[in-house]
């Protein structure tokens, strides 16, 4: 959805995209902080370490489990990806983080139906395309003349890679040409597959148990080793932070998030609820692993 601001200052408008993560089911209210810190991950069993477990019973082995590691599911922001020799000016960096775009040329009006994800042990999976208007449509969110701009005067269809559910794989992407650049915008010309059904509801509470459990934001990233995945954990302005704890078994990694002082529950303090990057390391490599909210019951959600 495309929204139209008349804000004349970039930096403000920069300072309020930054501060607010568009999460898939609506669940990141805000990102105040770009800065990652590990997680205080711990081997002794946490409070909400039984929830973790039953967690990771009901997704190994299940249907759910089987539907996601057969679909097309991006491991990280699904955003598109920058010139390869990188944005010419600060401007143009504050344009492309504020997905504030002007088209000024012709995007082609056709396009094969299908495309393929290709991965490295030979296997691939058939989508539906999406066409450069549709893949433009999710690109330009922003509508603010005032504000830097990226000028888009063409598009043609390539291919990128990214990590999935299942490892890199090759996926068909619109290379969009930008006004003053030899390099193209790289987007993915997919939708991630629909999530299948979780084998397990959500904890009980609005949004923490009574040991503190919460809910996670979204994905941002497993890094290249697969030894790391980097999420939005909530907080509130008065405790000291949020935590992430995981439960690794061979079909899951299950994440439990929870808030550092504050309260004797817990929970965030305050209504001032605020995102923050964790970066949380894993024993072994995440692999075909499921990626699971503890609190939610099923994988986190991704930016599309």
């Amino acid at each position: 959805m495309r929204t139209h601001t008349t804000r004349t200052s970039a930096q403000l408008l920069l300072t309020l995209t930054l501060t607010l993560s568009l999460a898939a089911c609506g669940s990141d209210k805000a990102e105040n902080s770009t800065s990652s810190k590990p997680s205080a991950k711990t081997s002794s069993p946490a409070p909400h370490g039984g929830r973790a477990q039953q967690v990771a019973d009901a997704w190994d082995g299940s249907e759910a489990a089987k539907a996601w590691r057969e679909g097309f599911y991006p491991m990280g922001d699904t955003a598109p990806q920058p010139p390869d020799d990188g944005f010419h000016s600060e401007d143009d960096r504050v344009a492309h983080m504020l997905e504030n775009y002007l088209l000024r040329g012709e995007l082609p009006d056709t396009a094969p139906e299908k495309g393929q994800v290709k991965w490295a042990d030979g296997e691939s999976l058939t989508l539906p395309l999406l066409d450069a208007r549709e893949t433009y449509t999710a690109l330009d969110r922003v509508d603010s003349p005032t504000d830097p701009q990226l000028t888009v005067t063409g598009a043609k269809l390539g291919e990128m890679t990214m990590v999935t559910s299942r490892g890199p794989a090759t996926v068909p992407a619109w290379f969009f040409t930008l006004k003053g650049y030899d390099e193209p915008l790289k987007r993915v010309a997919f939708k991630p597959s629909k999530l299948p059904k979780p084998p397990i509801g959500k904890a009980a509470g609005g949004r923490s148990t009574r040991d503190g459990l919460q809910e996670l934001g979204r994905l941002i990233e497993v890094s290249e080793d697969g030894r790391s995945v980097t999420v939005v954990a909530h907080h509130g302005s008065c405790d000291d932070g949020p935590a992430v704890d995981v439960l690794e078994t061979d079909g899951s990694v299950v994440l439990s998030a929870t808030v550092l002082g504050g309260n004797t529950t817990g929970e965030i303090c305050t209504a001032d609820r605020r995102g923050e990057k964790m970066t949380v390391q894993l024993d072994r490599p995440m692999g075909g692993r499921v990626l699971l909210d503890a609190f939610m019951g099923r994988p986190l959600p991704t930016r599309w």
